[in-house]
């Protein structure tokens, strides 16, 4: 379980068809092989790890479903750890289990140096995300701001356009959307709930 808060933007050393290796330095410190890490939202468990790197193996399914194809050596990919009970819960509950992949098709900058930032997601998600409700983008937890039948919009400040990868983000590019899992499990139950 992860929160939506970013610890670090990493650099994608090497990517392959099913192996992903990212420079970092903080979150490698307690990272040991077998943890789980949230890849621009994406939860991998880490295989290989040194002082500088960590390394974590792609499953079909997860190349299927994510962004992480479209990786290339010297991207930047923001890094989560996981959660503890010891932790504040600053974003929201985060599973690093992507819904779906959307399309940025808007990023205005404002006169705050923050940002609008809107993504049209697949259609099948457009029923789980509410104004104010929370959405993570390439596992970064945000508060909904603007909801059209097609597209939402998120609201970014300076300090998410400079410590994630939103700040370099164009129009036309693909992110990783999870929506809340609470909206999941409530429509779940009510499928389920006999008349």
């Amino acid at each position: 379980m992860f929160t939506g808060i970013v610890e670090e933007r990493g650099i994608v050393r090497e990517v392959g068809p099913s192996r992903l290796a990212v420079g970092c330095g903080t979150v490698t410190a307690d990272s040991d092989v077998g943890a789980s890490m949230a890849v621009n939202g994406v939860c991998l468990t880490v295989v290989e790890r040194s002082d500088g790197h960590l390394a974590f193996d792609l499953s079909e399914e997860t190349l299927r479903r994510t962004s992480l194809t479209r990786l290339s050596p010297g991207d930047p990919v923001n890094l989560e750890r996981p959660v503890t009970l010891m932790t504040r819960l600053g974003g929201h509950l985060v599973q690093g289990h992507v819904d779906g992949v959307g399309e940025v098709t808007g990023f205005e900058t404002d006169e705050a140096g923050g940002a609008r930032l809107t993504v049209r997601p697949p259609d099948d998600l457009l029923r789980y995300l509410v104004e104010k409700g929370s959405v993570s983008v390439d596992g970064v937890s945000l508060t909904v701001a603007g909801l059209s039948d097609a597209a939402f919009s998120v609201a970014l400040i300076p300090h998410t356009l400079a410590a994630t990868t939103l700040g370099a983000t164009e129009v036309g590019d693909p992110v990783n959307l999870e929506v809340d899992v609470i909206a999941k499990y409530v429509e779940r139950l009510l499928e389920r709930t006999p008349e």
